[in-house]
Order: structure tokens, then C-alpha cells, then sequence
């Protein structure tokens, strides 16, 4: 359940729960406090050294957790995820969380925070969602310290001979200000740089932390740092930080952010919380310097990718999976009867009432992403996440659906029961993961046209007719082509809303075809931005922020930060 008015908000449960000192945690998991880098009781960073230690070990099991497309009336994909983890640790196995850093865009804006929600939470929470071990701050230097090189290699006499009208490296933000998506800077004279038109996008969308989060470690964070494309010059050829020579500058202000983080939820389970790219502009998955770390510290990790499976989990498989060399033994598909709803048609507003008919029609969603999970041969479970204003009927209706389906399924409460609400669903996955057989294969080889993966990406997992590319999209692939990028990935740029590029298109639908605008190029992280409708690397706030609701109380206490 999700919502009572009786019951106390996350923050107040967040802040009512009591924390075992990090160290305690580590040693659940076979560390020591020598492999950590205390940040003061509850917040820890695991060592070099410990991650080099741990290498040895077995691999652990890793469940993937997606959902359906997101709506208003939510999913929670993350406190399921929270949940789920503490539901292994409540049925004896040894399980830990590996999970994103959430972004201050979304927290301050409109989404709110990434620590969970209820008695499914991450600890400490309000420090999590703020500034938690500074990582996003890092990677926010790090991005405006390479676009200050840039700029300065362009007013020392610009050796590289740089286009300055085709300079792709911005500047970066971790907040949503939708009037810096596009600047002029270096006005004043000559003595204050070249004038040029700029822009900035939020942290979780530079490259860079995308580069951090798929880095297998410290030398490999190096060599990805040297492949990102800055600029073109004057023959129209790339320019990467490589060509710059301010790699290793970089990595040096990156070198401990790139280190996993070390927490707990509120039921003391293990959790690692690091990277955070946003999964409907970037790849959307935590670092796979933490999920392998996981994989090695515990028995099962419990993963997600943002948002629903047309992204989050299609960049896992496609991208992460492949880069890390990592396979999930099952996916949980997280649904909700308000959201299902809602993609059968019912407004917001009238979300409580029970509407048997429209649920029905929003299955067709929930449909499609089970499809597009078996089709990488991989099993599947479906979480309901239970509100309090979903009906038995309701709740029996999509029950019986998914047995008619012979789709497993778990109706789950982890929201207001912590992990004893997800003990059906933990049991679940260890019956389909012993039962069913893993074919996990990606949908498209590496070695097929960029055209192409996009294409098998809108047909097979959107379920889309095809593909319309712009001119200018055109003529970037024709170049990709000449610099010898086709065989990296696709990482498509679309709206979370819809399996089309369109948002006011809910629930399943068909004979649609998606525009794709232009590429950008992200060869460190080792794939290719397709961007598609309306999608921004700089979102806005909302009419009324959730920054509005916060404050502090005289002995430092957060108020309102959910």
C-alpha cells in the first residue's frame, strides 16, 4: 500500500528508524571497516583495495527490476526494489541492493526522491537525496572543468583548430534551470574568451557520468574519459579529450567518486547506491563497478533501471549487461492497478474509484513489456504494488489475468510492510529463476548499422511500425559511419510515458512511428544518443517545486523533503 492519510510520510519513518553503524553492515557482507572510507556513522565508501580483494569471489545472482510505463499516479519501481532486497534477507538469503544516487533536479523539482518510500527505504535518506558523498558534485567539476579547458585551448590559439560552431561538450548543473539550456558565453573583450553560443545540461546527463557508471575501474574510467568527443574542427573531424590531454586531470577529480557507496534500509539490508544517469535521456542503471561488487559481497542483487522496460531495462540488457559482462538470472516487472488505469484510459482525478473495464484495457501495457522481457530469453515475474484504493476485485481481476497469461505473479506490500510484503514475490523469483530456462541474448548484434539497432529497438521493444530519421539525423550517420562508430550501442532519448515518442500515448499503442531528431555521440560510455521527440538533457521545474515544501528545523532536522 502506498498511500494513507493516517500513516506517518517517508521522511517521518526515514527518520524514526534506527541505524546500525556502517561498519556493522560491512561485516555482513565479509568486510572489514579497513575496506571502507568512512563518510561519519552510516555512509561508507568500499576501497580500492577491497574491491580488488573481493574479485576472487563467486558471482551472486542478479534480479533486474523494471516496470510498467510510468504515469502520475506512480509505480514504485525503487521501494519495490528496496523491498524485494530486505524480503531475501527475511527468507534467509544473503542479498544486497545496487541501486542509483538520486539528482537534485528531480528531487527539488517534480519526481521527488530515489531512496524507496514507506518501511522500504534507504538510509540515511535525507542525506542520500541531497549531497550524500558528493559524487554528483564530482562529476559536475569534472564536466565544467573540461569545458574551461576546452575553452581555454580555443583563447591559447586553438592548436586543434576546433570548430567553436561545433563544440558538442557542455557545461552542466545538478538542477533543473531551464534557462541555461542555452547561454552565450565569453562576452566582455578579448580578454574574456571567445564569444559562442553554449548550453548546459543536468549532471545525470553528461557523459560523463554515464562514463563513470559503465568504467569496470580506475584505468578503464581513464581510457573512457580519453574517447569523448568535445568538438569538431575545421575539417569537420573529432575532437576528443584524448586530443586535449586533460584525461588524467579528469580522473583525478573522479578518483573517489568512482568508489561504490556503502548503506543500509531501514531493515539493515546491505545496499550499495552509486551513478545515477537518467534513463530516458542516458542509460539509467547504477555503476557497474557496484553491481559487480554486489554480485561478489552477497548471494542475489536486487537492480533496477529507471523508469519502464522500454527504457531502463532495455539499456541494462543492451548496454550495461553486454559492456560489464554481467547476465540477470530474472526481471520483476513492477504494475500498479492506478497506473494500469490510467493506461486504459482513466483520468487522474478518478483514480479511486473502480473501474474493472479500464484496468482491463491497461493490461495491453503490462502485455507488451512482458513480451519484450521474454524475448531477450530472460523469466519474468509481475510485482503488483498494492495502494489502498485498489478494490479485492481489482486486485483478483489482474491476478487472474496474469494466470491466464501463465505470467508468475506477486501481489506486493512492501510499502507498508517493509520486506515482509515482499517475501510472495522474493519467493517467486526463486522458483521461476530455479525452474525456467535463462536464454538471455541481446536483440541486436553490435555489428549491425546504428540505422538498424535503432529500428530492431522501435519494433521489437516499442512495438512501433518504424522509424522516420531527420536530415541532419541522416547525415550523422553517414559521418558516425566515417569515424568508425557503427558498432557501438544504442541509447535512445524518449519519453518515459508512452512506448512511442509520444506522451499522450498510453497504454499499447500500435502502428506508430518514432522520429528520431538527431545523434549525439557518446563513444566513452560506448554508445550513441538517439534523441527523439521532445526529450531535454536540461529539464524545468514545475509550476510549484517540490523545493517548496522543504526546510530545516533549528537542530539541522530536514522537513518536507518528501
Amino acid at each position: 500500500m502506498q498511500m494513507k492519510t493516517s500513516v506517518k510520510s517517508d521522511i517521518e519513518i526515514a527518520q524514526e528508524s534506527t541505524m546500525k553503524p556502517i561498519g556493522e553492515i560491512a561485516k555482513t557482507i565479509g568486510l572489514t571497516e579497513d575496506d571502507l572510507e568512512l563518510f561519519g556513522k552510516y555512509k561508507a565508501k568500499i576501497s580500492y583495495e577491497a574491491l580488488s580483494k573481493i574479485e576472487s569471489n563467486n558471482s551472486g545472482k542478479i534480479i533486474l527490476v523494471t516496470s510498467i510505463n510510468p504515469t502520475p499516479a506512480g509505480e514504485g519501481k525503487s521501494t519495490v526494489t528496496v523491498g524485494l532486497g530486505d524480503a531475501f534477507g527475511r527468507i534467509g538469503k544473503k542479498a544486497i541492493i545496487a541501486i542509483r544516487e538520486p539528482s537534485l533536479g528531480p528531487t527539488m523539482g517534480i519526481k521527488g526522491g530515489a531512496a524507496g518510500g514507506g518501511y522500504s527505504q534507504v538510509l540515511p535518506m535525507e542525506e542520500i537525496n541531497l549531497h550524500f558523498t558528493g559524487d554528483l558534485h564530482a562529476i559536475t567539476t569534472a564536466n565544467n572543468a573540461l569545458a574551461a579547458l576546452l575553452d581555454n585551448h580555443i583563447q591559447q590559439g586553438n592548436e586543434l583548430k576546433i570548430d567553436q560552431r561545433r563544440i558538442v561538450w557542455k557545461r552542466a548543473v545538478d538542477l533543473n534551470d531551464r534557462a541555461l539550456r542555452k547561454v552565450i558565453i565569453g562576452l566582455g573583450g578579448p580578454l574574456q574568451g571567445v564569444p559562442r553560443e553554449d548550453g548546459f545540461d543536468i549532471t545525470v546527463a553528461s557523459e560523463i557520468m554515464a562514463v563513470l557508471c559503465l568504467a569496470s575501474d580506475l584505468k578503464d574510467l581513464k581510457l573512457r574519459l580519453a574517447r569523448m568527443v568535445v568538438a569538431y574542427n575545421d575539417k569537420k573531424e573529432p575532437v576528443t579529450v584524448g586530443d586535449l590531454g586533460v584525461e588524467g586531470a579528469l580522473t583525478l577529480l573522479l578518483k573517489d567518486a568512482v568508489k561504490p557507496n556503502l548503506v543500509q534500509t531501514i531493515e539493515h539490508t546491505p545496499a550499495l547506491v552509486h551513478g545515477g544517469p537518467f534513463a530516458n535521456i542516458a542509460h539509467g542503471c547504477n555503476s557497474v563497478i557496484a553491481t559487480r561488487a554486489a554480485a561478489k559481497l552477497g548471494d542475489y542483487v536486487i537492480t533496477e533501471g529507471g523508469f519502464g522496460a522500454d527504457l531502463g531495462a532495455e539499456k541494462f540488457l543492451h548496454i550495461k549487461a553486454r559492456s560489464a559482462g554481467i547476465k540477470p538470472e530474472a526481471v520483476v516487472i513492477v504494475a500498479t492497478i492506478r497506473a494500469l488505469k490510467m493506461h486504459g484510459g482513466v483520468a487522474k482525478s478518478d483514480l479511486a474509484k473502480e473501474n474493472i473495464a479500464s484496468l482491463t484495457l491497461g493490461f495491453a501495457n503490462l502485455q507488451k513489456h512482458i513480451e519484450t522481457i521474454k524475448s531477450f530469453g530472460l523469466p519474468v515475474v509481475v510485482a503488483i504494488n498494492k495502494f489502498i484504493t485498489d478494490t479485492d476485485l481489482e486486485v483478483q481481476t489482474l491476478l487472474e489475468w496474469c494466470k491466464r497469461e501463465t505470467v508468475p505473479v506477486a501481489l506486493t506490500e512492501v510499502w507498508e510492510k517493509g520486506g515482509a510484503g515482499g517475501v510472495e514475490l522474493a519467493e517467486a523469483l526463486l522458483e521461476v529463476i530455479e525452474k525456467e530456462e535463462n536464454k538471455f541474448h541481446p536483440l541486436y548484434d553490435l555489428s549491425d548499422s546504428l540505422e538498424s539497432k535503432v529500428r530492431t529497438i522501435v519494433q521489437k521493444v516499442y512495438g512501433g511500425k518504424d522509424v522516420e530519421f531527420s536530415s541532419k539525423a541522416k547525415k550523422q550517420l553517414e559521418d558516425y559511419e566515417k569515424f568508425g562508430w557503427s558498432n557501438l550501442a544504442i541509447c535512445m532519448a524518449k519519453s518515459q510515458y508512452s512506448l512511442s515518442d509520444d506522451p499522450t500515448k498510453l497504454g499499447r499503442p500500435t502502428d506508430f512511428t518514432v522520429n528520431v531528431r538527431e545523434f549525439k555521440p557518446s563513444i566513452g560510455a560506448g554508445f550513441i544518443v538517439a534523441l527523439t521527440g521532445e526529450v531535454m538533457t536540461m529539464p524545468g521545474l514545475p509550476k510549484k517545486p517540490a523545493a517548496l515544501n522543504m526546510d530545516v528545523d533549528e537542530n539541522g532536522k530536514a522537513l518536507g523533503l518528501f
